[in-house]
């Protein structure tokens, strides 16, 4: 059997630009799948994506079943009206340059 050649880029999600402390899998996703494309790009390898563990890394994650719930895009929930301002006024401000995975 023989498989095409491709070639890609290893990047977590939580590596994207982001406005609630890190990335997540929306809008700034969906621009990263579209640069990956306009390079030529075949694949994006994104490592475990699973609610982070012990050491809030995410590489140890509590389930191998399970997604992290901080992933899921607070924008695009917004934009089908499943959240509103009101749902996400109170949340704390974040620093855009660093996560730390156990307050966030």
């Amino acid at each position: 059997m023989t498989f095409p050649r491709a070639s890609g880029i290893l990047l977590h999600p939580t590596s994207l630009p982001g406005s609630y402390g890190m990335g997540e899998i929306g809008p700034e996703a969906h621009r990263w799948l579209a640069h990956l494309n306009g390079m030529s790009q075949k694949l994006w390898q994104v490592l475990p994506l699973g609610p982070t563990g012990y050491a809030d890394s995410p590489y140890q994650t509590l389930s191998t079943f399970a997604g992290n719930p901080m992933l899921v895009s607070i924008a695009s929930l917004r934009e089908e009206g499943l959240l509103h301002e009101e749902d996400v006024k109170n949340f704390p401000p974040l620093p855009p340059g660093h996560v730390d995975y156990g307050p966030a």
